[in-house]
């Protein structure tokens, strides 16, 4: 039986984002990024520019797409693990199961936002939403409220953290090994479970 026409669009639809975002990201990695104009991008994914704007409200919306996704990601893998697997676990699977989504492009892009340091910010600021989630799991996780300061301490830690990792590997020519993702990631989540344990709840 054939697609409803509703669902034909909407995978329309999908296929138009990410030959956008596709093209625009080879470009920001070959020509840099405020080399890159949306008129340019437009013409290489042979669309009009205001066909851009009906995926994207900025440029730096497509630069920062698959952060978005990422992001968006993370967030519903921490909402909708399994029953008796806690935030951190559910975060490190996470890491290792995306870390072997990224590609050279990724490496070159990220090379691009580590090197300007407004996109540096800008890219930050992105990843801080991961607080509210990643301090909702634990606080879930712990049985406390939004207001406890164990789950916003150990959240904030958490994307501190890996910022830093990030930042470290910006200028690596190669996507890192899964052993040395998990020799970087398991001491942090190690620190931060301490850390939940030494931390006193707050009284009622």
């Amino acid at each position: 039986m054939a697609g409803s026409p509703t669902g034909l669009r909407e995978r329309k639809k999908q296929q138009t984002r990410e030959a956008l975002t596709r093209t625009a990201l080879e470009l920001f990695a070959e020509r840099g990024y405020d080399e890159t104009t949306l008129a340019e991008i437009a013409e290489a994914a042979g669309v009009s520019t205001r066909t851009i704007f009906a995926y994207f409200p900025s440029k730096e919306d497509i630069l920062f797409a698959n952060t978005q996704a990422m992001c968006d990601a993370l967030t519903r893998a921490l909402v909708e693990r399994p029953a008796g697997t806690d935030a951190l676990t559910a975060l490190r699977e996470f890491i290792l199961a995306s870390a072997h989504e990224k590609t050279d492009l990724d490496q070159r892009l990220g090379q691009v936002i580590a090197g300007d340091a407004t996109l540096a910010s800008h890219k930050r600021a992105r990843i801080s939403q991961l607080e509210e989630a990643l301090g909702a799991a634990i606080a879930d996780d712990l049985g406390v409220g939004p207001d406890d300061l164990r789950p916003q301490v150990a959240a904030a830690s958490l994307t501190a953290a890996f910022e830093v990792l990030e930042k470290q590997g910006s200028g690596r020519s190669r996507a890192p090994t899964t052993e040395e993702i998990v020799a970087a990631i398991d001491p942090i989540i190690s620190f931060v479970r301490a850390g939940l344990q030494a931390f006193p709840g707050q009284a009622g």
